[in-house]
């Protein structure tokens, strides 16, 4: 029901494109019957949606989609800054080969920074992104989380800098 082009034909093009091929896809229609879903699922959408659908359900099946998508993203990747050693799929942390034992919101702060290094992120984006947006504590979380991490990662702390008034960065 596109204009010129049916979304089978589209995904299948996506698929086949090595540049596009992992982009996450949900099939959004009015195409409600089994045999439409099947097609969909297995020409390689990660999920297939039909209308008319509640914003909530639509919200919540983007979430999931991103959350499979990105763990099987994340399973290999490993994050270096300096003598840091981040492996991610694992949530293990190193410093000059000695272990370091985080929670997991202490992880996914570090990762986080890490992965935005050289930038300043305000405490707003750090509560967005590590504790999501419904999270409705204070901005005073991540700084008890940064302490807590600083001491945690000892030598490898001085690597978690404080921009007065703004937030925090890893700068190595």
């Amino acid at each position: 029901m596109l204009p010129g082009e049916d979304g089978y034909s589209i995904l299948e093009k996506l698929k086949k494109d090595e540049t596009t091929r992992d982009i996450p896809i949900i099939m959004v229609t009015a195409k409600d019957a089994e045999y439409d879903k099947v097609k969909g699922l297995e020409a390689g959408a990660d999920d297939y949606i039909t209308k008319p659908f509640g914003m909530m359900e639509f919200v919540a099946r983007i979430k999931a989609v991103l959350r499979r998508t990105s763990r099987s993203s994340n399973t290999d990747k490993e994050l270096k800054c300096g003598d840091l050693r981040i492996l991610v799929g694992r949530h293990e942390v190193f410093w000059k080969d000695e272990k370091i034992e985080l929670t997991r919101k202490e992880f996914e702060l570090l990762v986080y920074l890490v992965e935005n290094r050289g930038l300043v992120m305000s405490r707003n984006q750090i509560l967005c992104q590590v504790w999501g947006y419904e999270f409705e504590g204070e901005t005073r979380t991540v700084d008890v989380h940064v302490r807590s991490l600083r001491q945690k990662l000892g030598e490898a702390g001085n690597m978690v800098e404080t921009v007065r008034g703004v937030g925090y960065r890893i700068d190595k």
